[in-house]
């Protein structure tokens, strides 16, 4: 409608604006949530393969660069290339629910009235056997209390929000026998909190003869 009719219309111009796109941002609404009920109903099992953690970070990174631009996304890595064993695509979908959070965040902030820039650092590391991938906000933060019911399915604490985000990337960590951690932000120049961390730990490798038996049971024994 918006591209064969806006240069037709000039009555109320800016109102046929207005309203196809409110149109084009509610349909995009309802399929976020069409998707994410989708995905949380029919989470496949992970398809194992060795992945680049550099790679499957710069991709997602890259998409949530495009789409907010007014974000600046800060990424650190070690220079040698990390591989471990994971379902990328699903590895993927998993940060991206947690970027996306970010941004989020950072929008609530923002229209609460503090119009600091966004700014979205994701760091990756290895740690022993495992490797950590944490992203880390500057938005609104991490609710006081209940925050451990935030991974449960629709829960929530935004007021479009399935409730699904956090608790499909946790059915990912867990079927990757790895482990995620909800934390409040810390400024290391002044030492203060706000907003929140994220941190989403994998094995580096998988004990593939046994499929993900072994790490779902040690997941399992450990909640």
């Amino acid at each position: 409608m918006k591209r064969k009719y806006a240069d037709e219309v000039s009555s109320d111009p800016e109102v046929f604006s207005q309203c196809t796109d409110t149109i084009i941002r509610q349909v995009s609404d309802i399929g976020r949530m069409v998707d994410e009920f989708s995905s949380f109903a029919r989470m496949p099992a992970p398809v194992i393969r060795n992945e680049e953690a550099q790679e499957l970070v710069r991709r997602a990174v890259f998409l949530q660069r495009v789409a907010h631009p007014q974000v600046a996304f800060h990424v650190t890595a070690p220079e040698d290339v990390i591989q471990f064993d994971c379902d990328g695509r699903l590895v993927s979908q998993a940060l991206t629910n947690v970027l996306k959070n970010a941004v989020e965040a950072i929008a609530v902030r923002m229209g609460l009235g503090d119009k600091t820039p966004g700014r979205i650092a994701i760091h990756l590391e290895i740690r022993g056997s495992r490797i950590a991938i944490s992203v880390q906000d500057n938005g609104v933060g991490l609710p006081a209390e209940h925050r451990h019911r935030l991974t449960e399915p629709y829960v929530t604490t935004r007021a479009k929000g399935t409730g699904l985000g956090l608790a499909i990337v946790r059915k990912i960590l867990d079927d990757h026998g790895g482990e995620l951690l909800l934390e409040d932000a810390i400024d290391e120049t002044t030492g203060e909190t706000g907003g929140a961390m994220v941190r989403m730990i994998f094995p580096l490798r998988q004990k593939i003869e046994q499929g993900l038996k072994y790490e779902q049971e040690r997941v399992a024994d450990r909640v």
